[in-house]
């Protein structure tokens, strides 16, 4: 892991799209491991930024989300396909036809879940995927568990990630009990992975995820088996290490 830390989270976007940019630069066919969520906003909006002085074109560029809702139609607000066109998709020249989020309301979800890795496999595999970090030291929804998943799956969400999705919906009772993400070895299958956290909330899934074993009850902690993480921080999500 190569660890970088920031005064603030639009200095570490900066950063971020930086490498993003570089990628899209030296490929521009290349294949980009979307997040949603306030972590990403900041390297989003920079990317923007460098897409409207003309920097970069996205017309060939190929996306895939790392989840997305069980329930909601990708019309609802809250949906990550929803979240994805309003913060990034619609402001840049990306075809729809690239950009690839999990159905949140599939008919046979261990089909879709399957052919969500496949169409991975079939684009080339991932070259950059961006994570966050929850504070149970999940990546995407993979939640703390006995094991690491392998591929995309249906997971429940634990009560903590429920909690802190609450501020997004009107009331706990309207945020999704289940979600469909990427498993461990799909993000793992990534060329190179950036994460970030910030605040000081997260300060103690960060230290886990650098300093304590490779344990699935931190997944984030897998990261230290992958050969090119770049793990930006601020210096209050550092403060523990």
């Amino acid at each position: 892991m190569e660890i970088k830390i920031y005064k603030d989270a639009e200095s570490i976007g900066r950063a971020a799209a930086g490498m993003f940019a570089a990628k899209i630069i030296e490929n521009p066919k290349c294949v980009l491991g979307m997040a949603t969520g306030s972590t990403p906003l900041p390297t989003y909006n920079a990317l923007i930024e460098l897409y409207n002085i003309n920097v970069l074109d996205f017309r060939m560029v190929k996306t895939f989300n790392l989840d997305e809702y069980v329930g909601i139609g990708r019309e609802h607000g809250q949906s990550y396909y929803r979240f994805m066109f309003d913060n990034l998709f619609s402001k840049v020249n990306i075809s729809p036809k690239n950009v690839h989020v999990p159905n949140p309301v599939s008919k046979n979800f261990e089909d879709d879940c399957a052919a969500y890795d496949a169409a991975i496999e079939k684009s080339g595999g991932i070259d950059l995927q961006i994570l966050g970090i929850g504070h149970n030291g999940h990546i995407a929804f993979n939640e703390p568990s006995k094991v690491f998943p392998f591929g995309t799956h249906i997971v429940n969400l634990t009560k903590s990630t429920i909690e802190a999705n609450q501020r997004f919906f009107k009331n706990i009772d309207e945020v999704p009990k289940k979600a469909m993400t990427m498993g461990i070895g799909s993000i793992m299958k990534a060329r190179e992975i950036i994460i970030i956290a910030t605040g000081k909330e997260k300060a103690e899934a960060v230290k886990a995820m650098i300093k304590g074993n490779v344990d699935p009850m931190c997944p984030a902690s897998v990261l230290q088996l992958h050969h090119k993480v770049t793990v930006f921080l601020d210096k209050e999500a550092a403060s523990l290490l």
